[in-house]
């Protein structure tokens, strides 16, 4: 299901975002909708993690995938030709997303679901409704928005909580 068009992130936008989560070498960053590959390929080659890259549209991969071979990181980066929701993530310690604020709002029970605790999400541009950011960065760089989430199963509301007012 393609629920985002392809948009570019900017390199500087996506160096920030994997700065805000403070990655450790090794840990595994799934890039949801990963488009050419920016962020893998970013974040395996400045920051050292393992990447899973998952773009649902073929031209898109053979680009990701040429680029990846470019810079000889075939063996930290995987690309999935696949539709997220079909990919489990319940192994990532880092989710990126730069989809729109419907997409996330159809991917958070996903994420709900198979995220262990800890598991820092960062978004461009679009929040998660219903989850609580850990930190916001606006206008760093200009014109953008990053949103960290640090996923917490214990205080992220689930589908099934109230969340309408009660008035007597």
């Amino acid at each position: 299901m393609n629920v985002a068009p392809f948009v570019e992130s900017p390199q500087d936008v996506v160096k920030k975002m994997l700065q805000l989560v403070q990655p450790k070498p090794d840990e595994i960053l799934y890039d949801m909708g990963s488009g050419d590959g920016r962020i893998i390929i970013m974040a395996a080659k400045d920051f050292g993690l393992r990447c899973v890259g998952i773009e649902i549209r073929e031209d898109l991969v053979r680009r990701a995938m040429a680029e990846i071979k470019r810079f000889n990181l075939d063996s930290r980066i995987k690309v999935m030709n696949d539709d997220f929701f079909n990919v489990d993530v319940s192994n990532a310690d880092i989710i990126t997303l730069y989809l729109t604020t419907s997409a996330n709002e159809k991917l958070r029970p996903k994420l709900e679901k198979e995220l262990r605790s800890g598991v820092r999400v960062v978004s461009h541009d679009y929040e998660i409704r219903g989850w609580r950011p850990t930190k916001i960065s606006r206008d760093d760089p200009p014109g953008h928005t990053i949103y960290l989430y640090v996923f917490d199963p214990a205080t992220t509301p689930t589908k099934n909580e109230v969340k309408i007012p009660f008035f007597r």
